[in-house]
C-alpha cells in the first residue's frame, strides 16, 4: 500500500473547475460548451414550501409518471419510474442480470465509442464488455454520444437490452419507446439535456414492470425529491415549451456549423444538443477556445475529434470571436 489516491475519474464533459486551475478567470467568466445540455433551460415554475418541508408522496410521483407516461407515448403494458437522474439507473441495471453474468459467457456488448459510464457500471458488476458480436445483454445510447448515430430495431439481438434516449428528446419521431414492453428491454431517459436542468437530478426508466419493480426496490423510497416532482410534471405537460424548443435547438445547431466549418471544422456527427467536429489538431482548438474561456470537449481516443454543446443567447458572438 503506498498510500496513494489512484482512483481515476471517467472522461466527461464539464470539467470547467479544471479548465480555470489552468487557464484562470472565475466560474462566472466561463463558458461550458462542453456538455450537451441545452443553454436556455426550461423555466422553472413555482415550487410549493411542502414539496421542500415534507416527505414525497405517493400522489406527487404518480402524477409525474402519468405526465412522462403521455409525454413519451409509452406503451400500455410498460410501466415507468422516476429516478434520481439516470445515471442512477445506469449505476444499478447491470445487478438485474448479476446471475447471467456470474455464469461462464456473461458478456455485454457495448459498441465504442459511446458514453462510458455503462460499460463502468456493467463491468463493476463482474460483467465482461466487448465492443461486437452476441452477448447476454447489450447497450445502445439513442441517439449515441458523441456522434448521433441513431439506432433501429433490427440492431438489437435479444437479452437484456438497455436503450438509453438521454438525447433522443429533440428527435422524438425516432424514439424507441414503444419496443418498452418486450421482456427485457430497459428505456432510460434524461431530464438534464433537453430540458437543460441536470442539476434537477430526474431521470426515468421504461420498461416491462417486473423490471421497473426490481429497479424501484434497488432505488428505495423516496428516490426522487418534491420540488423534482413538481419541476418535471409541470415541463412534461407543457408540450408546447418542448415543440418550440426543438425548433430552436435545430436552428442554432446549423448556427454553430457555420461558425465552426467557416473556422476550418468539419460536421462529422452529433445531434441538435451537441455537435461533433473533425479539426486538424483537438487539443489545439480546445486550447484556443479556453484563452477565451469558452470550454470544449475532446477525447482521449481521437485527436481531431471536437465537441461542442450550443451557447446561450449571449455567448454566440463571442464564440464567434474566439474562433
Amino acid at each position: 500500500m503506498t498510500g496513494e489516491n489512484t482512483f481515476q475519474p471517467r472522461d466527461h464533459g464539464g470539467g470547467v473547475d479544471a479548465a480555470r486551475a489552468r487557464w484562470g478567470g472565475t466560474r462566472a467568466d466561463w463558458m461550458d460548451l462542453s456538455t450537451g445540455i441545452n443553454p436556455i433551460p426550461y423555466p422553472i415554475p413555482a415550487i410549493s414550501s411542502g414539496a421542500w418541508a415534507d416527505l414525497p408522496d405517493k400522489a406527487a410521483q404518480q402524477a409525474l409518471e402519468d405526465a412522462a407516461r403521455r409525454f413519451w407515448h409509452v406503451p400500455e403494458g410498460a410501466a415507468v419510474l422516476a429516478a434520481p437522474g439516470a445515471s442512477a439507473l445506469i449505476a444499478r441495471i447491470p445487478a438485474l442480470g448479476a446471475g447471467v453474468a456470474a455464469a461462464s459467457g456473461g458478456r455485454v456488448v457495448i459498441e465504442a465509442p459511446t458514453y462510458n459510464e455503462h460499460a463502468a457500471a456493467f463491468a463493476g458488476n463482474g460483467w465482461e464488455v466487448v465492443p461486437d458480436g452476441v452477448g447476454a445483454a447489450r447497450v445502445v445510447v439513442h441517439p449515441n454520444n458523441p456522434d448521433g448515430r441513431l439506432w433501429r430495431r433490427e440492431d438489437l439481438n435479444g437479452g437484456l437490452t438497455v436503450i438509453d434516449e438521454s438525447f433522443c428528446d429533440i428527435c422524438p419521431e425516432h424514439s424507441l419507446v414503444h419496443l418498452a414492453d418486450e421482456a427485457d428491454v430497459i428505456v432510460l431517459k434524461s431530464f438534464g439535456k433537453f430540458w437543460g436542468l441536470a442539476g434537477l437530478r430526474l431521470g426515468f426508466a421504461i420498461g416491462r414492470p417486473e423490471v421497473v419493480r426490481a429497479l424501484s426496490d434497488m432505488l428505495g423510497p423516496w428516490p426522487v425529491s418534491g420540488p423534482a416532482l413538481e419541476v418535471g410534471t409541470a415541463a412534461l405537460r407543457d408540450t408546447a415549451w418542448a415543440a418550440q424548443t426543438r425548433v430552436r435547438l435545430q436552428a442554432d445547431a446549423a448556427r454553430m456549423d457555420t461558425l465552426v466549418e467557416r473556422a476550418g471544422g468539419e460536421l462529422v456527427g452529433g445531434t441538435a444538443l451537441f455537435r461533433l467536429y473533425q479539426v486538424d489538431d483537438a487539443q489545439a482548438w480546445q486550447d484556443r477556445l479556453a484563452r477565451h474561456r469558452i470550454w470544449s470537449r475532446v477525447f482521449p481516443y481521437s485527436q481531431t475529434w471536437l465537441r461542442l454543446g450550443l451557447p446561450p443567447g449571449d455567448g454566440w458572438d463571442r464564440l464567434g470571436a474566439a474562433l
